[in-house]
This record gives structure tokens, sequence and C-alpha cells, in this order.
């Protein structure tokens, strides 16, 4: 049984990306830099925004609003399609240095998750200086920035992560937690939604505090077993734990580079190296792949990927480099690359002896 003690002792990261998708917008095409921008549908239809840039965030445009409505509250706006294919590719990018840090990561969406670094030893076992980096690296590979958000409950952290927005981060220890909570406007707690809101307001609760002295039977006379949720977060109680994605459908290994490298021997070098980490990390697995992946990403961000797929599994580190080599000149050298990576996919359990690979597949 977990006790409330062990409860406390939890250490939990919640990892926020800023304005994600109109974030990404920006770093890919310089001219939206700084200009209001909205990622979402078509302003003369039925156009919802799917996320909006900081800079018209300022109008009150939020996700979920119409993009007629937003186009009413700034004239100037400029609406582009979503690129939920480069969104996704990102996310996964993100997906792997949170991996790098622990295991136990539980993604919400393309653009946040939680992490669960309870005794690690990196870092002092700072939970706060493991966010600092993890955002650093981030910024490092992606050219974006990252809220944070620690504490030692997942209801907590993911309210924290929200309090510096953009570009910050917030802590919230087990000693402040019940006067952060005692203030609070019931709006903010994760998982109590308008209908909700709207219904505590009407029984006087419209803070933290209100909702701590109404009692458990009242709340689940109220709202059943939700009920009982929402007490025990107004007490500080959220025994949640990170669900982390059990299921491996890919393995990898990428490395960005101190300084742009053009020299295609430097970058084979590179090449091999990483496919020999992601190769190593298969055979800890116990899998096997059919299919490689080679991700270039050049100096200014964008990005290019080559795939082949076998009938055979791939037997060694070694047997995928002709398969690397010849995906790898078929890299256009458009700009310096700045990173490189591999990864194996369409993966099944090693279960058996594996068949030679036929090189000229």
């Amino acid at each position: 049984m977990t006790t409330s003690t062990n409860l406390h002792s939890r250490k939990i990261i919640h990892i926020d990306m800023d304005a994600f998708y109109a974030s990404v917008e920006q770093r890919d095409f310089p001219e939206l830099r700084g200009k209001p921008l909205v990622v979402g549908g078509d302003p003369n239809g039925r156009g919802v925004v799917a996320a909006a840039s900081y800079e018209v965030r300022k109008f009150g445009v939020r996700s979920a609003m119409s993009c007629y409505e937003a186009r009413k509250r700034c004239p100037e706006v400029i609406f582009v399609r979503p690129r939920f294919e480069v969104y996704r590719s990102v996310s996964n990018d993100i997906r792997c240095l949170m991996h790098r840090l622990t295991p136990h990561v539980e993604p919400l969406s393309l653009d946040e998750a939680y992490l669960d670094v309870t005794g690690l030893s990196v870092h002092k076992g700072s939970a706060t200086l493991m966010a600092n980096c993890l955002r650093a690296q981030i910024l490092e590979h992606t050219g974006l920035t990252a809220s944070a958000g620690v504490s030692f409950n997942k209801m907590l952290a993911k309210i924290a992560s929200d309090i510096n927005k953009p570009n910050g981060i917030a802590i919230i220890t087990p000693t402040e937690s019940d006067a952060f909570i005692s203030t609070l406007p019931i709006e903010r707690f994760h998982g109590i939604g308008k209908a909700t809101a709207k219904r505590l307001h009407e029984m006087g609760v419209q803070y933290g505090a209100d909702l701590r002295r109404t009692s458990a039977a009242l709340l689940i006379q109220e709202f059943g077993k939700r009920g009982q949720f929402y007490h025990d977060i107004a007490h500080g109680h959220d025994d949640r734990v990170v669900k982390s994605e059990r299921t491996h459908k890919s393995v990898g290994s990428e490395t960005t580079f101190r300084d742009n490298l053009s020299n295609d021997d430097e970058l084979r070098i590179q090449i091999y190296e990483q496919n020999k980490d992601a190769f190593n990390q298969m055979q800890k697995k116990q899998v096997i792949a059919h299919t490689i992946t080679l991700k270039v990403k050049y100096a200014d961000f964008t990005q290019i990927t080559r795939s082949h797929t076998l009938s055979t599994a791939f037997n060694s580190a070694e047997s995928a480099h002709y398969w690397l080599d010849k995906l790898f000149s078929d890299i256009p050298r458009v700009q310096p690359i700045r990173l490189v990576g591999v990864t194996f996919s369409s993966l099944t359990p090693a279960t058996q002896v594996l068949p030679q690979l036929n090189l000229f597949e």
C-alpha cells in the first residue's frame, strides 16, 4: 500500500511545449517570427484554431476558437494550415530526449508529457535541475522552448508548468502545496471543466480552500465518483502514477554536433556510431527490426528522412551499413548538417535465430 509519505517523496516533472504548432511554423519560416500567427483551418469557413502564437494571444485568441472569431479579434493575423507530420516528427525527437533521462514518460499529446524522476541520481537528484537540463536539450535539438512544472504529483506538476509560461519553470513542494491550493481558482484545477466549475460556483466554491472545506460526501452526492477525486486534489492528494509507454514501436539513436558538418566521411562515421548505439538498444530490448531510417537535420533545423525495409531482419549493426550508405547518398547536400540519427522499426520479438541478411534484397 502506498503511504502519504511515499507519495510526497515522488518527483514528477510536467513538460509543456510553448505554443508548439505555431512555434514550429515560426522556426521553419523566419518571415513568420514575431507575427500574430494562427495554425488552423479556413477563416472564411468553419475552421478552428489549432494553435496560436504568443503574439496573437494578446488579442484574446486561443486554441479551439473559431478562425473567424480569431480574425475579428486580430485582423492582421496570419493563418497557416497544420503540418501534423512535421509536428509528430519534432514530438518524437523531444520524446527521445525525455527517454534519455527516464523510461517513465507518459505523453499526454504531441506537446506535453509527464516524467517520473523519483530516485534518479543525476543532477544530484534534483528534479528542478533535471527539468532545466531537459528544457535546454530541447532548445538545442529543436530550436523550441518548453515550460516545466515540478512537484510531488501529476496534478500539481501540470498546474505548475503553466505558471511561468513561456520558457519558464515553477516548483511546488509538499510544504508549499496547501497554501498554493488554497488560493487557486477551481477553474485552474486539472480535471475540473467548465460545467463542473459552474456547479461548484453555485455551491459557493470559488477557490481551493472552499473545495477543501466541502465534505467528500457532498461532492460525491453532486458529482458521483469524480467527487472523491475533487476532494482528494483539494487536499493535494493525487496518487496517479506516470504510465510509461511499454510497446516499443521503434528504437533509435541520434546526435547533435557541436559544429555543423559538411564532410561526407565525417558524417558517415557519426551515422555508423548512431547505428551501433541503436542496434545495441535493440539487443537489450530483445527485438529485431526489418526497417531502418536515416534522419538528417540541417543547420536551419529543417530535416529529412530516408527509409528502407527488408523481408529479413538486420542481424548486426554492420549489416545495416550498406543500406545506410545508400540512404545517405539519397540525402540532398543543401547546407551543413547539425544532426544525424538512425532508427530501427517494424520490430518483432527476437525469439529465434536470425537468418543471414541478403545484401542484394
